[in-house]
């Protein structure tokens, strides 16, 4: 099959929801040739999946997309918060989130912010994105089956509207194929966790008088507590249309024919407090929380991503945005492999750096849940009580330990209690503001497509870099940061580029493309250039 393939590429993506398109997209901006196959016939149509942290809206930012997904979303611009009452409409609220960034603390840490855009808004814009930058995005297509041998991988998809076959042969297959992923399930790869947690009808409705009951009452989602009409309340625009979570229970015999649209009605205006509410119900679909992850994220030239390799309660928003982060992470490491500048171990680090985020941050979704009391969810008895580390620093401040670094903690925790963004190695690199060439620029919109040392002006670091990247062949880019003449970068707001990294200022930090920190010198070296071929033969498993 492989010398009568009807199509050859570097990279077979399987999926096109979310973290499928994103998997598209950065391997674009890496210039990576790809094909990505989805069975259904669009973008998703639903709204759903729409909470976008601040780190997820950093790697958004820097391949591009940010304009785009801001202005899609400006109609939950003023949304904050998560509130929770018996009725909506007469009964007592309780916050139990005033805002996501209380006083604005995120500004110390990213140049950018979360955002509310729902993946039937999101999903085509990424889509777009990707097929202008060269990617052959293909819906209607069907994974039908794939095989792999040492030096490549051959599959079978099928056109759903044509009914023809065609033959790919790629040196690397992603499955995003979500939670029952087809591809996980070929490789025989198991999961752990808690399983299935609870099960909701997200319906979609549209009420003209809902807006004008609610005044200025702006939320993310509202917790509706009525026992008999419980569920979340979720706003799409704030003015007419609206999507409710009812609480679904399979185990007792409900059925989805259950949910006719008078009884959704009921439901949804017992929950609501207005027994005469104008609902009218345009769609039903089925959604399970669950906590499930893959226990290997890569086999052979087989990886994983987003809800093929974990699924998580659906609070805080952690499983799509750790997907979109699982394919950042990966594809500037196949970009480097299919490039020729590292050798195939460093792909053995997406496992070794993303699994273990994936089973903390699994945790905390599910004890975020129990601590808003989600409709639906009974956590277990044996869930561990009081608050662990925050959505921010879950989101953010996660670490690798151990993976394509040098010179990690390996005792330290991948999640930790209290957000720390100094420049440690494995944590995301810090950001600061600096001009370059009179544009005012944040640290992370150097760091996309290539290493970066940032090394103060008057050091030799900066040579030493270039003489580094001709003789290895080597995406590194290198620059001096200062007020002297020679500086590339300049502070600005008079902060102390090597403060904000906690170096003294003759050391260096090297910066990964994905935006974390890879090594880090903490202060001059007798060899400069040996130090940072060194590090880097290290990180791209050259040796």
């Amino acid at each position: 099959m492989e010398e009568h393939a009807d199509v050859r590429v570097p990279v077979l993506v399987v999926g096109g929801s979310l973290v499928g398109l994103s998997t598209s997209l950065f391997l674009s901006r890496h210039g990576i040739r790809h094909l990505l196959v989805e069975k259904h016939a669009g973008t998703s149509v639903h709204p759903r999946g729409r909470g976008i942290n601040a780190r997820t809206m950093e790697l958004f930012r820097t391949a591009g997309a940010e304009p785009a997904i801001r202005k899609e979303a400006s109609a939950l611009e003023a949304n904050q918060g998560i509130l929770q009452t018996q009725a909506l409409i007469g009964g007592e609220h309780k916050w139990l989130i005033k805002a996501v960034d209380p006083g604005g603390a995120l500004r110390r840490f990213s140049p950018t912010g979360w955002c509310l855009c729902s993946q039937n808004n999101i999903e085509p814009l990424l889509a777009a994105q990707s097929r202008a930058q060269g990617a052959d995005v293909r819906f209607s297509t069907e994974l039908m089956s794939f095989e792999q041998d040492a030096t490549g991988v051959n599959a079978l998809v099928k056109n759903r509207d044509t009914g023809e076959h065609l033959t790919v042969r790629a040196d690397f297959l992603i499955g995003a194929d979500g939670p029952r992923s087809p591809v996980r399930e070929s490789l025989g790869i198991p999961q752990s966790g808690s399983g299935e947690l609870f099960h909701n009808v997200s319906i979609v409705f549209r009420s003209e008088r809902l807006a004008g009951l609610l005044g200025d009452l702006r939320f993310i989602v509202c917790y509706l507590m009525k026992p008999g009409a419980d569920g979340a309340l979720l706003p799409v625009d704030n003015e007419a249309q609206w999507v409710f979570h009812a609480p679904w229970h399979p185990e007792t015999g409900e059925t989805l024919e259950d949910f006719t649209d008078e009884r959704c009605v009921a439901h949804i205006r017992g929950a609501i407090g207005v027994p005469d509410l104008d609902v009218e119900v345009g769609g039903k679909a089925p959604w399970h929380a669950a906590e499930r992850i893959a226990e290997q994220y890569r086999a052979g030239r087989v990886f994983l991503v987003g809800d093929a390799a974990h699924e998580m309660c659906p609070t805080g928003a952690f499983g799509s945005n750790t997907g979109i982060q699982d394919a950042h992470n990966l594809a500037w490491k196949l970009a480097a492999v299919l490039g020729g500048s590292a050798g195939p171990g460093l792909l053995d680090t997406y496992e070794a750096e993303r699994l273990p985020v994936a089973l903390a941050t699994a945790a905390r979704a599910s004890a975020r849940s129990a601590e808003h009391s989600h409709p639906g969810y009974v956590p277990p008895p044996t869930m561990g009580g009081g608050p662990g580390s925050g959505v921010l620093t879950t989101a953010m401040g996660y670490c690798y330990p151990s993976g394509a670094v040098v010179g990690g903690d390996p005792s330290r925790p991948v999640i930790p209690e209290e957000m720390r963004l100094k420049g440690d190695v494995g944590t995301r690199a810090p950001h600061m503001w600096l001009t370059r060439a009179g544009e005012r620029i944040s640290t992370l919109d150097l760091y996309e497509r290539s290493f970066v040392l940032l090394s103060g002006a008057g050091t030799p670091w900066r040579e030493a870099a270039t003489q580094v990247a001709r003789e290895m062949g080597a995406h590194l880019d290198a620059y001096a940061i200062g007020s002297a003449p020679e500086a590339d970068l300049v502070p600005a707001d008079d902060s102390d580029w090597a403060e904000v990294h906690a170096l003294p200022a003759d050391g260096a930090v090297l910066v990964r493309p994905d935006g974390f920190v890879a090594w880090r010198s903490e202060g001059a070296a007798a060899d400069p250039q040996g130090a940072l071929t060194d590090a880097l033969t290290r990180l791209l498993r050259r040796s």
